[in-house]
């Protein structure tokens, strides 16, 4: 008899960042993690290319890349580290998918806008936005699912549904509709694929992450 037990399968467990890397599967999870984290930067840079509107803090980074001399992907891995600045007085730790999270997906970013021309055609812009949003979904469900630490901005949520005891859809809306202000006045790129992108993403994500949520031995 040991002293950890298995986690129901297909359940987020609540570990401290050492225990994340002593939950058992570690090849499998890094493998996963950073498979989704490559993933979710391709799906960003698609739905760049596309032009056809973007996700609420994609609108705010890419207002952001109109007024100083960064790459989006640059401002990506910035704002990653800002957001981090915020889980200080929220005392939350972040993992190695949290730190992972604030640096891969920005620099991938930047890879996929260097390799992958935006389209004339319309159909194709359309394509590059709708697979992006699904692209995206996937990702999410596979670095989570590893079980590593919420990225930045999801630790910003968590943290904030803990420390006041408000409902995890207020505070997500306000995070996203405060962050899509600020973007869209600073000249962020909103459009159809945004409405798109917020309609479906749950969904999307409420169905992929079972599928690809390791279970790991909790204590």
């Amino acid at each position: 008899m040991t002293a950890t037990s298995e986690a129901p399968p297909r359940q987020l467990a609540a570990l401290n960042p050492i225990q994340q890397l002593k939950a058992g599967h570690l090849p499998r999870r890094l493998v996963q993690l950073y498979v989704g984290l490559t993933l979710y930067g391709f799906s960003m840079g698609l739905m760049i290319q596309g032009n056809l509107g973007l996700d609420p803090w994609d609108v705010l980074h890419s207002g952001i890349t109109k007024h100083l001399p960064l790459s989006f992907g640059a401002v990506v891995i910035a704002m990653s580290f800002v957001v981090l600045l915020a889980w200080i007085p929220l005392r939350q730790w972040p993992g190695l998918g949290t730190i992972s999270n604030a640096i891969v997906i920005g620099l991938v970013t930047d890879l996929t806008l260097a390799t992958v021309d935006r389209p004339d055609a319309l159909w194709v812009k359309i394509v590059f936005m709708l697979a992006g949003v699904v692209v995206n979904a996937l990702a999410g469900a596979l670095y989570i699912g590893a079980q590593f630490g919420p990225g930045p901005r999801d630790g910003l949520m968590t943290g904030l549904v803990r420390r006041t005891g408000l409902s995890v859809r207020l505070v997500r809306t306000t995070i996203e509709v405060t962050v899509l202000a600020v973007g869209f006045l600073l000249g962020g790129v909103v459009g159809v694929g945004t409405v798109v992108y917020a309609l479906s993403i749950g969904p999307l994500v409420h169905f992929l992450l079972p599928i690809f949520t390791v279970r790991l031995k909790t204590p």
